[in-house]
C-alpha cells in the first residue's frame, strides 16, 4: 500500500505532519476528517525525489504562479463558477487564455489531474510552490461544503488585499531607496574622485590643513582603498545576521524589537492586524472551525511574537474564554482589534468582525506608510546634503587657508 505525506490542522488547532499508508490521497484526506482534523495537502511520499524531479528543479522545471498570477485566476475562476459554468470549462479557459507558458502549463496539470477524477483540491496540492496549503485547505473546506464560487471569491479578495498592500508598501520605499543610492554615490563620487584632484595641491603648499579637510581626506583615503573590502565585510555581515535570524531564538528577539520601535513599531502591528484579522475572517466565513483557523494563522501571519499570541489565543479558545484578552495581554495587536474581535465574540459574528477590523487596519497601514515615506524622505535628503556641503565646505576651507598663506 502506498504511503502519503500530510499536513493537517488538528482539532487542537495545531499543525500535524507525517506518512500514512492508504490507497488513495482521497482515503487519506477521508481518514483525517474522521479524526476530527482539517486536511491541508496529501501527496505521495516518495514525491520530489529522483532525478527527474532535481533536472526539473535545476532547469526552470519548477517554475510557480506569482502573487498576482495567483489573484487573477482567482478571481477568474470565482466569477465563472458564480455564474454557473462547470469547473473543467472553467479551467479550459484558464488554459487557453494564459499568457505565460508556466502558468499554462500548470493549469493544464491541474485540469488534466481533475478530468481523470481527482477532487480539484487534490489538484492543487500537486503544486505547492504554486498553492499554499492555506490556500489549499480552504478550496477543500468548499469543495466540502458546495461552496467552491463562494470560497474563491473570498479567497480571490485576501489575495487582492495582501498584494495591494505588499504594492503599497514596495511602492513606498521606491523614492527614498532611490535617494538613498543616488545620495550615497554622489558622496563616494566626492571622496574617490574629485577629493584626490585636490590632494597633490594641499601637499605642494606644505601648509597645515584644517581639522576638517583632514578628517574628509583620511576618510577619502579609507573609501578608495578599502571601500570594496568595507561593501564586501557589510554583504557577509547581512547574510549572516540572516543566518543567525533563521533560528527562533534571535529570530524571536528581532520580531519583537521590530514592534517596539518608535516609528516603525506602531506600523508594523497595523500590517500584523491586517494580516491576522484578513486571514481568520477569511477561513471563518468559509466554515473553518476556529481552534483550526487560529493554527492556520498562527502558520502563517509571519511573526514569531505575534505566532506566540495567537497560540495563546488558541488556548484561550478552547477553553471558552475568547480571543480579545489574550491578545490584549500580549500587547502586540492594537486596541482596535481587540476591541473589535470581542464585540465579534459577543454577537457571534467573529468572521464578519474579523474582516470589517482588517479593512480599518488595511486603511490604517496605508495611512501609516505614507506618514513614514513623508518622513524618511526629508531626512535622507537632509542627510545627504549636509555630509555633501561637508565635503565641499572642507575643500573650501583649505583653499581659503592656501590663499591665505599666499598673501
Amino acid at each position: 500500500m502506498p504511503s502519503f505525506r500530510y499536513t493537517a490542522i488538528t482539532p487542537t488547532g495545531e499543525t500535524a505532519t507525517g506518512l500514512m499508508d492508504a490507497p488513495t490521497e482521497q482515503a487519506v484526506i477521508d481518514i483525517l476528517r474522521r479524526q476530527g482534523s482539517l486536511p491541508m495537502r496529501a501527496e505521495p511520499a516518495d514525491r520530489g525525489s529522483g532525478l527527474a524531479s532535481l533536472l526539473g528543479a535545476e532547469f526552470g522545471g519548477g517554475k510557480r504562479l506569482s502573487g498576482q498570477d495567483l489573484s487573477e485566476i482567482t478571481r477568474e475562476l470565482a466569477v465563472m463558477l458564480g455564474a454557473g459554468q462547470d469547473l473543467d470549462r472553467a479551467l479550459r479557459f484558464l488554459v487557453d487564455t494564459a499568457q505565460k507558458k508556466h502558468v499554462r502549463a500548470i493549469l493544464t496539470q491541474i485540469r488534466d489531474a481533475v478530468r481523470d477524477g481527482s477532487p480539484f483540491a487534490n489538484a492543487l496540492a500537486q503544486h505547492p510552490a504554486s498553492f499554499p496549503n492555506l490556500y489549499v485547505g480552504l478550496v477543500r473546506a468548499g469543495e466540502a461544503g458546495g461552496n467552491l464560487a463562494g470560497t474563491l471569491d473570498r479567497m480571490a479578495d485576501l489575495l487582492e488585499r495582501q498584494r495591494a498592500l505588499r504594492a503599497s508598501v514596495i511602492s513606498s520605499l521606491i523614492y527614498p531607496v532611490i535617494l538613498l543610492v543616488a545620495g550615497i554615490g554622489a558622496i563616494v563620487l566626492l571622496l574617490t574622485q574629485v577629493l584626490p584632484q585636490f590632494v597633490p595641491m594641499f601637499e605642494q603648499a606644505g601648509a597645515a590643513l584644517p581639522q576638517a579637510t583632514q578628517i574628509v581626506i583620511a576618510v577619502g583615503a579609507f573609501v578608495s582603498g578599502y571601500g570594496l573590502y568595507a561593501t564586501a565585510s557589510l554583504v557577509v555581515a547581512f547574510l549572516a545576521a540572516r543566518q543567525a535570524l533563521s533560528r527562533p531564538g534571535p529570530r524571536l528577539l528581532w520580531d519583537r524589537t521590530i514592534l517596539r520601535l518608535p516609528v516603525f513599531g506602531p506600523l508594523s502591528r497595523e500590517l500584523l492586524a491586517a494580516r491576522f484579522a484578513r486571514t481568520l475572517g477569511t477561513l471563518l466565513q468559509n466554515g473553518v472551525p476556529l481552534v483550526a483557523a487560529l493554527g492556520i494563522v498562527a502558520d502563517v501571519i509571519g511573526n514569531t511574537a505575534a505566532t506566540g499570541a495567537v497560540r495563546a489565543a488558541t488556548e484561550s479558545a478552547k477553553g471558552g474564554s475568547g480571543l480579545a484578552k489574550p491578545l490584549q495581554l500580549s500587547g502586540i495587536f492594537p486596541i482596535r482589534t481587540v476591541y473589535l474581535l470581542r464585540l465579534g465574540e459577543e454577537t457571534a459574528q467573529l468572521g464578519g468582525m474579523s474582516l470589517r477590523a482588517a479593512e480599518i487596519h488595511e486603511e490604517q497601514s496605508r495611512i501609516g506608510i505614507q506618514r513614514v515615506t513623508a518622513l524618511i524622505v526629508p531626512v535622507l535628503i537632509l542627510t545627504m546634503g549636509v555630509a555633501v556641503a561637508g565635503i565641499v565646505s572642507s575643500l573650501l576651507l583649505a583653499m581659503l587657508s592656501l590663499n591665505d598663506l599666499a598673501q
